[in-house]
């Protein structure tokens, strides 16, 4: 990245965790694993506009479901040449990817979400007969519908 900046179009590390809601070691981790490259001022790290362009899309891809490894490869392909075919193609495979992926995490969630009401409406019964029926203490109750 080139040195063509003057400073009021970089940012600090404070500034940054800031704007975004995240740690300072959120930062140098991203930095770490080589996902950004801030310029340095002595000890005090600066980043331009690309960089925070960058934090913002890996946290977008984070919240999307995405790993560090998988956002690392985006941006390299991105780096190469913004405008590239095969980097929008990439994106759209592993974004259609990640749909399957969420549309069976919903699908697991709608079928626990089904179990937990069912084991809740006969907890309910139960209590129900338990208290029209005071006497009976020793029957067991089947809350999860073994035969």
């Amino acid at each position: 990245m080139g040195g063509g900046y003057s400073l009021r179009h970089l940012y600090t590390i404070s500034e940054l965790t800031d704007l975004f809601q995240i740690t300072t070691r959120t930062l140098r981790y991203y930095e770490e694993i080589g996902l950004l490259h801030p310029r340095r001022r002595g000890t005090q790290r600066l980043y331009a506009e690309a960089d925070r362009a960058r934090i913002d899309l890996i946290l977008r891809s984070r919240r999307l479901g995405f790993g560090l490894e998988e956002i690392r490869e985006l941006l390299e392909l991105y780096d190469t040449d913004p405008t590239n075919v095969i980097h929008l193609e990439d994106v759209l495979n592993r974004g259609n990817r990640k749909i399957r992926e969420v549309e069976k995490q919903l699908h697991d969630l709608q079928s626990l979400h089904a179990e937990l009401v069912d084991v809740r409406e006969r907890i309910l019964q139960a209590l129900d007969e338990r208290v029209l029926d005071e006497g009976d203490s020793g029957a067991e109750v089947d809350l999860y519908g073994r035969v």
